[in-house]
């Protein structure tokens, strides 16, 4: 698989390859120094039998990182492994100047008691958010816990840790992005599995087909919805996780809307848009916007207020839709759309 295999599916091979016997090390990229082309959580798994899958740098030390896994795989302690410690090794290995990662290894359990890569991949199976925890280094390195819904579920580090450094670990894990955190001797590494992305589409129009082509390259899962079975088909949209006919407002009051929601209107209908909107304005979803110029949205803005919409909802929406990158041609439009969500997924946001 590429780099950019998702957590679900890497989850599933090293399920597979623990099915069938195979011993499995995980690979985590747990600091970055400078610049590097993966972000913090970045994960490879290794079966002994030196099949890989995901990756830790976009391939620039995979290999050395495999040899380091099948060490640990013959029995040798977890590893916490630096690359790209000077400028030339850096340019050496394909990292950017300066730029340096830290990377640690450990050999999943062996699937049975305290199996917590099995409640992991259950917990993400069922959109349950969680946390994996795992001990770098002090006394306990390659010691974990998992925390699903925010509770503790699976790990040796649940029996080694006393009250209040559970209670801080709990504390820390609210944290959305991984993190690293100093805890008496212990340095741990928080990695977060939210519930996947959801964008909801109103309106199956062109541009709506782009759209959910760019949404599934990064890991939405993708809702379009229209009124108008004409325009809502399978044949236009064969790659849609999810296509639904009928009004969208009454559609969208049975999605349950959460912080990892993201909206986009883009009927130029307001029957169909503004019974979308305000259902969207109602919850606490990540992003909404609307398609239209600025004359547009005033004019919808009005409306919206006449619905029972207070103002400072009606400030949440982006509008008009997208970053200005110039382009009128439907999938120019969607890109810009789609670089406005990443702009603001992008920005850190504790879990809700």
């Amino acid at each position: 698989m590429s780099a950019a295999t998702a957590p679900h599916q890497l989850w599933e091979q090293i399920d597979a390859w623990r099915k069938a016997g195979e011993r499995v090390a995980l690979a985590t990229l747990v600091k970055v120094y400078g610049s590097a082309p993966q972000g913090l959580g970045a994960k490879m798994a290794i079966s002994a039998g030196g099949s890989m899958v995901g990756s830790v740098s976009g391939g620039c030390v995979e290999g050395a990182v495999v040899q380091s896994a099948l060490t640990v795989l013959e029995g040798g302690p977890p590893q916490l492994v630096a690359y790209g410690i000077d400028d030339d090794w850096a340019r050496g290995v394909g990292l950017a100047c300066g730029g340096a990662i830290e990377v640690f290894i450990n050999e999943l359990p062996a699937p049975g008691e305290n199996d917590y890569p099995t409640l992991l991949h259950a917990a993400q199976r069922n959109k349950q958010p969680a946390v994996l925890i795992t001990a770098l280094a002090g006394p306990y390195p390659g010691k974990t816990l998992l925390l699903t819904d925010g509770e503790p579920a699976a790990g040796g580090l649940l029996e080694l840790l006393n009250d209040d450094e559970l209670t801080a670990v709990m504390r820390q894990s609210m944290v959305l992005q991984p993190a690293r955190m100093q805890l008496y001797d212990h340095d741990l590494f928080f990695d977060v599995y939210r519930p996947p992305k959801r964008l909801f589409i109103i309106g199956a129009v062109h541009t709506a087909i782009a759209l959910v082509g760019f949404a599934r390259t990064l890991g939405f899962e993708t809702y379009v919805l229209d009124a108008r079975g004409a325009f809502a088909t399978p044949e236009r949209f064969p790659h849609a996780h999810h296509l639904l006919v009928g009004w969208p407002g009454d559609t969208l009051a049975g999605l349950d809307l959460d912080a990892s929601s993201y909206v986009v209107v883009l009927t130029h209908d307001a029957k169909i848009d503004n019974p979308a909107l305000i259902q969207a304005l109602a919850g606490p979803a990540r992003y909404i916007g609307a398609l239209g110029s600025r004359r547009t949205h005033a004019a919808r803005s009005d409306d919206l207020r006449s619905l029972g919409a207070a103002d400072e909802q009606i400030a949440r929406i982006h509008a008009p839709i997208g970053l200005d990158l110039g382009g009128r041609r439907p999938e120019e439009i969607a890109l810009a759309i789609m670089a406005e969500i990443v702009a603001v997924e992008n920005q850190s946001q504790p879990i809700e």
